[in-house]
């Protein structure tokens, strides 16, 4: 008896027992949950700056929609000027022949090209490059450093004017992409407040004071960037509206999160809205210059639609689309209808009978 007793207490039963003990008092302590917190928030940090570096350290064209009006005196020199953008950009140009000037000019107001190559006549002499700033900045440059050099390299001058400038406030065409930003960022982290200092709310209750904090979020924001600082000339309503519909939006998506996996929703949140959403966005590199990934599903996002719904509202006012609303829309309602499902009253009740 006494032997076998003795041999319970080998050195390796008792190093695994306290193993397993201590394990299992570590993760019922305070410790386990910081440390697994450490450890997310140490991986969140390193895709935070790997998304932006990606998106935005190297940007480069890959196909660009360029307009094209007149007939080219010689199709070679065209054919060599083309081939030379290309090869200076590193892109093809996706080239659309427009009638006329005014066509052109409407392709860019519609955002379907980035650039206008106007051939000789009517008086001019020489091939012109039209690009717009307010189109795509870092587009625009690109066009602009690039053509007279490969203008010149095949022996033809080519001038290049910017027919939708940036506003003077604006030179880098980064405002709107801040205070969309703004938008998001404090829509999701307005919704995580709110689920912790008033989570008895109820549910039609929580979703009327996310749509208050972003009604007074976004006149805030608009107010500051336009009539405080003078940063950016806005059509106030509807660049009020777009930001409220943003916060309003982000802070759904994180309410969704929150009902669905409880307290780490931070992390479907952040990387849906923060990690992808922004740097994919279009607002501090344009689509045409984001890895194809991130070009591909930026507008599919809410920050994206954010970002192309305020940028048509400011400089293409008279042509804006419904796509960027219907995507925050849909966001919207869907993660509302989540929320709805999960927490309803009535719905609880019905399912808790059921299981019962």
């Amino acid at each position: 008896m006494d032997a076998g007793a003795g041999s319970d207490r080998r050195p390796g039963r008792v190093a695994g027992g306290c193993l397993g003990g201590c394990w299992g008092a570590f993760r019922r302590s305070p410790y386990f949950a910081a440390s697994v917190m450490a450890v997310l928030i140490a991986a969140m940090a390193g895709l935070f700056a790997g998304s932006y570096t990606y998106a935005f350290a190297n940007p480069t064209p890959r196909r660009i929609s360029t307009a094209v009006t007149g007939v080219p005196e010689s199709q070679v020199k065209r054919a060599q000027f083309v081939a030379g953008m290309e090869k200076a950009l590193g892109a093809s140009l996706v080239l659309h022949h427009y009638d006329t000037f005014a066509q052109a000019k409407t392709a860019i107001e519609e955002q379907q090209a980035f650039a206008i190559l106007r051939e000789p006549g009517e008086g001019r002499a020489a091939p012109r490059l039209y690009v717009s700033s307010a189109s795509g900045a870092s587009v625009a440059q690109v066009f602009t450093t690039s053509a007279p050099r490969v203008g010149a390299s095949i022996g033809v001058p080519i001038a290049v004017t910017d027919i939708h400038p940036l506003q003077k406030g604006d030179p880098r065409g980064l405002t709107i992409f801040y205070v969309s930003l703004a938008a998001v960022i404090l829509g999701f982290v307005g919704a995580m407040q709110l689920t912790a200092h008033a989570g008895s709310l109820r549910p039609v209750e929580h979703v009327a004071f996310i749509a208050v904090y972003a009604m007074l979020g976004a006149f805030a924001i608009a107010s500051i960037v336009d009539w405080g600082l003078g940063a950016i000339r806005l059509p106030f309503a509807e660049s009020w509206a777009i930001l409220a519909l943003t916060m309003f939006t982000s802070g759904m998506v994180s309410t969704m999160f929150t009902t669905l996996i409880g307290r780490w929703a931070i992390l479907p949140t952040w990387g849906l809205l923060v990690v992808i959403g922004n740097p994919s966005s279009g607002g501090a590199v344009s689509w045409p210059l984001l890895p194809s990934l991130f070009g591909l599903i930026g507008r599919w996002l809410p920050p994206g639609a954010s970002v192309n719904a305020q940028h048509t509202a400011v400089y293409f006012g008279d042509h804006q689309h419904a796509y960027p609303f219907l995507v925050l829309a849909a966001w919207a309602l869907g993660a509302t209808a989540v929320f709805w499902v999960r927490t309803h009253p009535g719905i609880l009740r019905r399912r808790n009978a059921e299981t019962t």
